[in-house]
């Protein structure tokens, strides 16, 4: 059975969303990186989104953190998916779904999947 969850995490497909919802037509500047994989610069409009997919390594420590920039000074250090915190989200399904939202207050959000809530998140490191 331990082999069975183990495999099961090892491939679990990973979806990350990040949507821009500073309102006012903001649009934000975002970086996403793992030690792997650099997804480059994106700009984001008012009420858009980006995304990516991704497998957890097997080692099981995959991490992607973004930095977001509006404003030319606003920003936000937050780590989008972390292996060793996300893991149990995927303990009872071989998938997940990260879902962050920077608020028109400049918040930032992370959806809870087990209580259907948006709860605002507080990164440990963050620059203004």
């Amino acid at each position: 059975m331990l082999l069975i969850s183990w495999t099961c995490t090892t491939n679990a497909k990973v979806h990350v969303h990040v949507m821009n919802q500073l309102g006012g037509g903001r649009w934000m500047d975002i970086h996403c990186q793992s030690k792997d994989d650099d997804l480059g610069y994106q700009k984001v409009e008012d009420g858009a989104e980006t995304m990516w997919s991704f497998s957890v390594n097997f080692w099981g420590t995959t991490l992607f953190y973004c930095d977001v920039l509006w404003k030319g000074s606003v920003w936000r250090h937050f780590n989008a998916y972390d292996a060793d915190k996300d893991y149990r989200r995927c303990r009872s399904e071989c998938h997940v779904l990260r879902r962050w939202m920077i608020s028109k207050e400049g918040l930032l959000y992370g959806y809870n999947q087990e209580n259907g809530i948006w709860e605002v998140f507080v990164p440990h490191s963050q620059y203004s």
